[in-house]
């Protein structure tokens, strides 16, 4: 006869949570799965108080943009751990949202309303490739070389971002960029944060950007360079939470995305979106031991499908697309091997919205130096760049450098894209294009030449 300890919170094979998420079949069980999904949320929880930062130079109140983080995030991430079953976690991208701001918004001139009306169409075009299979297919077309040189690119334009918050690089007229004062005491206390940030990361503390980022908000309001909070209801909303949604939720304007033409901004939504999921499902999947003989990631197809809903319900919410967080690698290293772990992330998501006033109190110079060593952690892929070889190197080179100048990520895919094809081509070496580079390049082609 089977005895059961019942001194231990395992499920029990045939239990709900063996059902679910087929635990026991991982080699994992509840205690670990919890302790997981905390670990991954403390680890990804700075992204609560940069994306606002980020969201609100668009012109969006950050308290508000914090809330639809949070929101958005539980969904997509509640979504990846019941129907993908993976130990995942997904929050608007970085990258995305700095191309949702400075691209789209700034750049463009277009209110943040429009823009989500963007984001809301590029996920039901997430929706339609993933049923589709098409996702996969662009995927695989594309080069290897580009896909290091698009995070590297996308790396140095986030960083140059946190350098700009910090006010360590300013505009200059004659240079366009120069050194800010560096006597300035929103630089020193910008510059002491980044110091503080990178001894905690590279300690290797658990939650070293959200420790960082709240001490340099407190050195901050000591020196007065930011205000200091006005009792305890500056610091957490404790009546109905999700009111603080309001000023953001459901304003996208579809209508007019569709009006202004948004065929390039549609389009770097989806790629960057594609190559930030991808690479952090099978990077994570690789670390938990979830892929299979051949190198591919099972159920694949689930994981895309809750990145385009998630990303389709994050415009309703009043945030730009989301996508997986290599983070999540945090709580496969506790053990995390299932959806369960996503469900605590979700439900921890869902439970900050409480601290929607707290944004407000974080200035830029306490979020920058995470920008800034986000940016740094996201270049480790030029290493996997072939600079002994012209026809690798050259379109790295343009991926990289014009995503960062151009303040633009789609301009970078383009450059890239349309050097590779060109470059492979007239070396003789044309077999190593193929029906994806050739495709997009004739895209970007005709995207500068019809403006």
């Amino acid at each position: 006869m089977r005895t059961v300890n019942h001194s231990t919170t395992e499920p029990l094979p045939g239990g709900l949570l063996e059902r679910f998420f087929k635990v026991s079949q991982n080699n994992t069980g509840a205690r670990t799965e919890v302790l997981a999904g905390v670990t991954t949320f403390v680890t990804l929880a700075y992204i609560l108080f940069v994306y606002p930062n980020i969201l609100k130079d668009a012109g969006m109140p950050a308290s508000a943009t914090f809330a639809a983080t949070c929101v958005a995030s539980a969904f997509a991430t509640l979504i990846m751990g019941l129907y993908a079953n993976y130990p995942i976690a997904v929050a608007p991208g970085m990258g995305l949202g700095a191309y949702f701001t400075y691209t789209v918004c700034a750049g463009m001139g277009l209110p943040w309303q429009t823009a989500l009306g963007a984001v809301f169409i590029s996920g039901v075009v997430f929706f339609l490739l993933t049923v589709t299979r098409v996702r996969e297919w662009i995927v695989d077309g594309v080069p290897p070389v580009l896909r290091s040189a698009i995070g590297v690119g996308i790396g140095l334009f986030i960083a140059f971002i946190g350098l700009r918050n910090a006010g360590i690089v300013v505009k200059s007229e004659a240079t366009l960029v120069t050194l800010g004062n560096m006597r300035d005491p929103g630089v020193l206390v910008a510059v002491a944060g980044l110091a503080v940030t990178s001894l905690l990361t590279a300690r290797r503390v658990k939650g070293a950007f959200l420790i960082g980022i709240l001490l340099t908000t407190v050195g901050a309001v000591a020196s007065g360079v930011a205000p200091a909070p006005q009792g305890i209801g500056s610091l957490i909303l404790l009546a109905n939470p999700l009111h603080a949604l309001q000023p953001v939720a459901f304003q996208l304007d579809i209508a007019g995305a569709l009006k202004a033409g948004l065929i390039s901004v549609l389009f770097s939504f989806t790629f960057v979106d594609m190559f930030d999921n991808i690479g952090t499902l099978i990077g994570v999947s690789r670390r938990a031991g979830l892929l299979d003989e051949r190198g591919h990631l099972p159920r694949i197809g689930k994981a895309l499908f809750a990145d385009s809903l998630g990303t389709i319900f994050a415009s309703f919410t009043g945030t730009s697309t989301v996508t997986s967080y290599i983070e999540s690698a945090a709580g496969v290293s506790e053990g995390g091997r299932t959806g369960l772990t996503a469900v605590v992330v979700a439900l921890l998501f869902l439970a900050a919205v409480i601290f929607a006033p707290l944004v407000a109190l974080i200035p830029a110079q306490a979020t920058a130096p995470v920008l800034i060593i986000v940016g740094l952690l996201m270049m480790g892929e030029v290493v996997n760049i072939r600079f002994d070889d012209f026809t690798e190197a050259l379109p790295a080179f343009f991926t990289i450098i014009m995503m960062p100048l151009t303040y633009s990520i789609a301009q970078g895919l383009a450059f890239g894209f349309m050097s590779y094809t060109v470059v492979k081509l007239i070396t003789g070496r044309h077999r190593e294009n193929n029906a994806v580079t050739y495709t997009l390049t004739v895209l970007f082609i005709l995207h500068f030449a019809l403006g």
